[in-house]
């Protein structure tokens, strides 16, 4: 079975082009609520989340980091920037990505996964 990624993001354009470019490498699981992504993290453990922190607080960022300490967050913004980056790192993300570059993001979420699955091992 592939590895699975819960994304995270409000827009359809966004969501489609980011899980266009997710899929050749993991199974994407899209959704537009933090209810459905909680739940969705918890019945499928996935290898990491994909969430865009636009449209979510890094509150949000940071509960899911204490429930489930090991699951890479890589969050997305439009326009990241410095001091954006270092409070999402401090809330518990992995890294902090541009939205519309999915490769960005594909490259994140592989080091991220690397990274969590060596400390596992």
């Amino acid at each position: 079975m592939a590895q699975s990624i819960v994304l995270l993001e409000k827009d359809p354009r966004v969501a489609r082009s980011l899980a266009g470019g997710l899929r050749p490498h993991f199974s994407v699981d899209v959704t537009g609520s933090r209810e459905e992504l909680r739940d969705k993290v918890e019945r499928n453990n996935p290898e990491a989340v994909v969430l865009n922190i636009e449209y979510w607080r890094l509150t949000d960022v940071e509960s899911l980091h204490r429930e489930f300490p090991k699951l890479p967050i890589v969050c997305t913004h439009r326009i990241p920037d410095e001091e954006m980056w270092m409070a999402a790192l401090e809330a518990g993300a992995s890294d902090v990505c541009p939205t519309d570059d999915v490769g960005n993001v594909l490259t994140s979420v592989l080091r991220s996964t690397a990274v969590s699955r060596s400390a596992a091992a």
